[in-house]
């Protein structure tokens, strides 16, 4: 992929009078908006009701690879990387990395660019990032996509299993940390991604697949820190909600959306893809695009949705 050196005159770039200066060269076909200071980096594609779609950890814009071609048919697509994720190779030096920066910054871009109200999808991490966009400004939102979401591990009960859950996730913060700090970014990102899919799931990811990964590594600092969900903060949601889990995911996923339900009872079961794990929109397109096409026909045009 070419790429165009970026120190970026504001104004200048992409043709968005908002652009902010970039220090990091900007790939072709990439635009950026200034978003509370910062350069946020976003794809985009299509017309007609906007989707925003947001990644989760060690993600960035391009993990959409296989969605936005299928969804701008139908529909205007934002595929964006959260601050400091690629093409912003990040040191994880600073204090602005967390779910409530880039959830302010979510919905910063959504008010930036006159989108809202939006289909706003969040994948893992993202899924914690775009629940609290949900919670804090429902203004924004026409429907809510959480694909294996985190964000709600403190609605489940406190039991060994919960507790052997949260070490999970933890454990794989620590692997990856211990890895980094040792210059061994392929056994990192081999950990990181087997920890979350399944052993041998690395070794069948694609190029790209690896590549996205290992540009994002830096992002490891993530203290594991997912914002603070409430059972109460789900019952307030208004807007159509849509949750989807891999056939192999972790089991901590579908549990939470469970207990989503139960704050929520207007949010259906979660639609579980087959034969796919964790990143069941890699993992098995086809199903995944589907599902999501399918809710998202419900409520097209709906001008009640996201009030």
């Amino acid at each position: 992929m070419r790429l165009r050196m970026a120190v970026i005159l504001v104004g200048l770039c992409s043709g968005l009078p908002d652009a902010a200066n970039a220090q990091w060269a900007i790939p072709d076909g990439v635009k950026t908006a200034a978003v509370q200071g910062y350069p946020l980096a976003y794809q985009e594609a299509g017309s007609g009701e906007p989707i925003v779609l947001v990644h989760g950890s060690l993600g960035d814009y391009r993990i959409w690879y296989a969605q936005a071609p299928v969804f701008s048919k139908q529909y205007r697509i934002l595929s964006l990387s959260l601050r400091h994720y690629y093409p912003e190779r990040w040191d994880g030096v600073g204090d602005d990395f967390s779910i409530a920066q880039h959830a302010a910054d979510v919905a910063a871009l959504i008010k930036r660019l006159g989108l809202g109200p939006v289909h706003l999808l969040g994948h893992s991490r993202g899924g914690a990032v775009v629940l609290t966009v949900a919670k804090e400004h429902p203004e924004l939102i026409k429907t809510l996509i959480l694909e294996d979401a985190s964000g709600m591990e403190g609605l489940l009960p406190e039991t060994p299993e919960t507790k052997a859950m949260a070490g999970e996730v933890k454990g794989l913060v620590s692997t990856l940390r211990a890895n980094l700090a040792a210059g061994d970014k392929e056994k990192a990102g081999q950990e990181f991604t087997d920890g979350l899919n399944g052993p041998g799931t690395w070794a069948k990811r694609s190029a790209l697949q690896k590549e996205i990964l290992l540009d994002n590594l830096g992002t490891g600092v993530d203290s594991g820190e997912r914002g603070n969900i409430t059972c109460s903060d789900i019952a307030k949601f208004s807007f159509p909600v849509l949750t989807l889990t891999g056939e192999r995911s972790p089991k901590r996923y579908p549990e939470g959306f469970a207990v989503a339900r139960k704050c929520n009872p207007t949010i259906p079961a979660a639609i579980v893809i087959p034969n796919a794990a964790h990143a069941m929109n890699r993992d098995n397109p086809e199903a995944f695009n589907a599902a999501v096409l399918a809710f998202l026909a419900q409520h097209k045009g709906n001008p009640s949705a996201g009030r």
